[in-house]
């Protein structure tokens, strides 16, 4: 549509709409000249490794060695590679939904099985210990866990991650713990990590982030994890032949990233937390659409369970997919719709969009909603 001239507002976007700060772009400009354009160690420059150790220890109270660490092409690459390190064929992967849409999309290409596991609402869609118990079998082998959440924004609390952490360890299970959204985060909420909860659940997490989300850095592809030394030694084993290292370039950028300050991911971060109290004051006066506060990440997850078989111009609306598509066809405003994430009474619309798109998306959104009949 966006080809063809017309003026659609995207709620869609999954990465921040601000530019890379200038400082780390400027480092991979000098990593250029500096003829820094050959293979690095397949796991990463100790340079960058060390910065990720260093960030761990300050930010998360984590001590990490380098060789506990691994440089990938993007978290996602670093998931792929634990899903290729860990699973064997039928080993069960617990997974709360709503998720990531490739997290079982991971656990599948890698001869695993996931298993959803529905969180409530009530429970702000965290996972609590009884239910992580009940989706016990003899064939678990980890949990993923994501904190700030995507698509739902929420964050584990201290004593949540506590809980679930002590079933881990009761079970010998791996803790997955996707902390890409960790430095956005608003409001009095707090990211915890479940390694930071003792030897015994450090031992049994593999800790993973990048640069993407809090730098601004999506297309430059570079994340990390963090794990025990076999884990990470059989990560880098495998990502050596696979893909060999990640870019150079943009290990030199990731590097300034980590060690430079951090004035600009706050400065995003303000404007994200904005944005998201101006979105939600609009969408609590809409009717038919509710939502759970976010408190992370820049997405707001919408229940639409109340369209569902309302008549838009002689269409009855049948889920969450034919909303979207009528919203996107007659008010040219794209959302999410939810099935993607496991929950499909719900759509995620994005606060990674500038005010001024925000405001005309939800001024269409409003006129969409009060045509239903």
């Amino acid at each position: 549509m966006k080809s063809e001239g017309k003026d659609v507002i995207g709620f869609g976007a999954g990465e921040p709409d601000f530019d890379t700060p200038e400082h780390i772009k400027e480092a991979a400009i000098r990593a250029i000249r500096q003829g820094f354009t050959k293979y690095t160690p397949a796991s990463g420059t100790p340079e960058l490794k060390q910065a990720v150790c260093q960030k761990l220890y300050e930010d998360n109270g984590l001590f990490y060695e380098a060789e506990q660490v691994v440089i990938s092409n993007g978290a996602k690459h670093s998931l792929n590679n634990i899903f290729a390190a860990l699973l064997n064929y039928k080993d069960e992967v617990i997974i709360p939904a709503p998720y990531w849409v490739s997290y079982p999309e991971l656990v599948k290409l890698h001869d695993g099985t996931p298993v959803i596991v529905s969180t409530r609402k009530e429970n702000n869609f965290k996972l609590t210990a009884e239910e992580f118990k009940k989706a016990l079998t003899s064939n678990t082998k980890a949990l993923v866990i994501n904190t700030p959440s995507n698509p739902t924004g929420q964050v584990y609390k201290k004593a949540e991650l506590e809980k679930l952490a002590e079933v881990c360890v009761e079970n010998n299970i791996i803790i997955i713990s996707d902390e890409v959204y960790e430095r956005l985060i608003y409001g009095s909420s707090s990211h915890i990590s479940p390694a930071s909860l003792g030897e015994e659940a450090k031992k049994l997490t593999i800790v993973v982030n990048g640069v993407s989300k809090a730098f601004s850095m999506t297309g430059w592809r570079i994340g990390y994890a963090a794990s025990e030394k076999a884990i990470a030694k059989a990560m880098s084993d495998i990502q050596g032949h696979a893909t060999s290292n990640p870019n150079s370039i943009a290990q030199k950028a990731a590097y300034a990233a980590l060690d430079g300050p951090g004035d600009c991911v706050e400065e995003m971060r303000q404007a994200f937390e904005k944005r998201k109290n101006f979105m939600l004051s609009k969408i609590r006066e809409m009717p038919f659409i509710s939502c759970i506060k976010p408190e992370g990440a820049f997405y707001i997850f919408l229940n639409v369970t109340q369209t569902f078989g309302k008549q838009f111009r002689g269409k009855k609306i049948q889920n969450g997919e034919h909303l979207a598509e009528l919203l996107l066809e007659n008010y040219r405003v794209a959302l999410v719709p939810g099935r993607g994430f496991g929950a499909p009474e719900y759509v995620r619309v994005s606060f990674a969009t500038s005010m001024e798109n925000i405001i005309i998306g939800l001024e269409r959104i409003e006129a969409f909603l009060t045509e239903l009949e």
